[in-house]
């Protein structure tokens, strides 16, 4: 019997709202932020598990539906308990400070914040306390930036003059370093000190870089043979790049005029074609399109409207046709793609609109074989069906919408029989 897939509700999970009510008394108290020794304790790994089923482990994902972060929080439970000491959301926040506020909605809600993630990734209360260690509290974070800065791995550049290291910045060279910081034995001291952390050419030296300001007091003669043994392998080096890149400049030509060849004799035998096209006689009319298919062959498990918690609309919102992972799945009517791609809990997901003005959807896709803005007919393959997002099983769950988002479904079996599709 071919297993019956079912996914998730579309919201990643639910808060408990009666627990997000604030006394007036105290709206204004700050909530504490440590988590060590809460009594809902629970271990890293566990909270990498549950982010893992609520969002596929991206604590920083917005994908606008009302959670945020990892562990998927409703702004009002960031709010309540005290993420906004953080970040304004929880997306915004970092992996420890989420958890650090996970902590707090264990221990006050219970595994029953996260209703189904909870039990796949077995949090529990009691569980080991995580060693994660938040940001101050106290302190503001900063508004996040779209470049982080580079920060080298070393003291800061105040104190490189002072210090027995350097840190290599943007436009330094070996020679400048060792005038500047006058290195013993010159810039062939300052190579020979550092030669592991700078390679085998001393001319190529790195920002962040971290070099010992102990130059070696080698001998004139051993430093000028070093120099020039450095200078022969510099100079074959260069050469034997030169004649690869004559190489590879070769292959890039006879590429381009065999491609070149290819294209004129496809020219030419497009051309052969349409002659012929033009000599024959014309075709019979074509057979008209069907105006609506089945989105696979099967029949359907899970019904529309099926009752249960674990949607969040309190029913199921569409139809599961349970199918194999790699089932072709058709467009049921022409239209165009508005979306193609990852759709969170429905995983990934085909939406089109249709002349009548309808929308269907197709989730849990394993692979995509359309893109937003293009035209498809009906029984074109537009995917392969799967069991990504929020399902327990391979099958492809099927809506009809009036709306290009959820929350606008109507019956999809009705919507097809009334265009002619047995099923």
């Amino acid at each position: 019997m071919a297993v019956r897939g079912r996914h998730r509700r579309y919201q990643p999970n639910r808060i408990n709202r009666a627990s997000l009510t604030v006394t007036a008394g105290g709206a204004g108290m700050a909530l504490p932020l440590t988590v060590a020794g809460t009594a809902g304790a629970a271990d890293v790994d566990t909270w990498n598990k549950v982010a893992a089923c609520e969002s596929t482990n991206n604590w920083s994902i917005n994908t606008g539906n009302g959670y945020f972060g990892g562990l998927q929080f409703k702004q009002s439970t960031w709010e309540a308990y005290g993420g906004t000491a953080y970040a304004g959301r929880a997306d915004l926040a970092t992996k420890e400070q989420q958890i650090a506020v996970a902590e707090k909605v264990l221990d006050a809600q219970g595994p029953g914040a996260w209703p189904v993630c909870s039990a796949k990734a077995g949090l529990t209360r009691g569980g080991a306390t995580p060693d994660v260690t938040p940001a101050s509290a106290t302190k503001p974070k900063p508004a996040k930036r779209a470049v982080k800065d580079v920060k080298p791995e070393v003291t800061p550049q105040s104190t490189a003059g002072t210090a027995e290291m350097y840190t290599v910045v943007r436009g330094d060279t070996l020679s400048g370093i060792a005038d500047d910081r006058r290195v013993r034995g010159g810039w062939q001291g300052l190579y020979e000190t550092n030669r592991r952390v700078i390679g085998a050419d001393p001319d190529l030296i790195t920002p962040g870089q971290r070099l010992s300001l102990h130059g070696q007091g080698a001998t004139k003669g051993r430093t000028d043979d070093r120099a020039g043994e450095r200078a022969k392998e510099r100079a074959e080096d260069r050469a034997k790049e030169r004649a690869e890149d004559r190489a590879e400049a070769r292959a890039r030509e006879k590429a381009a005029e065999k491609k070149a060849a290819e294209r004129k004799a496809a020219e030419r035998q497009a051309a052969q074609k349409k002659a012929a096209e033009r000599k024959a006689p014309a075709p019979r009319a074509r057979q008209a399109s069907p105006g609506a298919v089945a989105p696979v062959a099967a029949s359907p498990s899970t019904p529309y409207r099926a009752a249960g918690g674990s949607w969040s609309k309190g029913y199921h919102t569409g139809v599961d046709f349970p199918v194999a992972t790699g089932t072709s799945v058709k467009a049921v009517a022409a239209g165009r793609v508005v979306s193609a791609g990852w759709g969170g809990s429905y995983g990934y997901q085909v939406v089109i609109r249709h002349s009548d003005g309808k929308y269907s959807q197709y989730g849990h896709l394993s692979a995509l074989s359309v893109k937003a803005g293009q035209q498809v007919g009906a029984g074109q393959r537009i995917a392969r069906s799967g069991s990504t997002g929020n399902s327990t099983g391979p099958h492809l769950h099927f809506e009809v919408r009036t709306g290009p988002g959820f929350g606008s479904d109507i019956d999809p079996l009705a919507y097809l029989r009334a265009r002619g599709v047995r099923i």
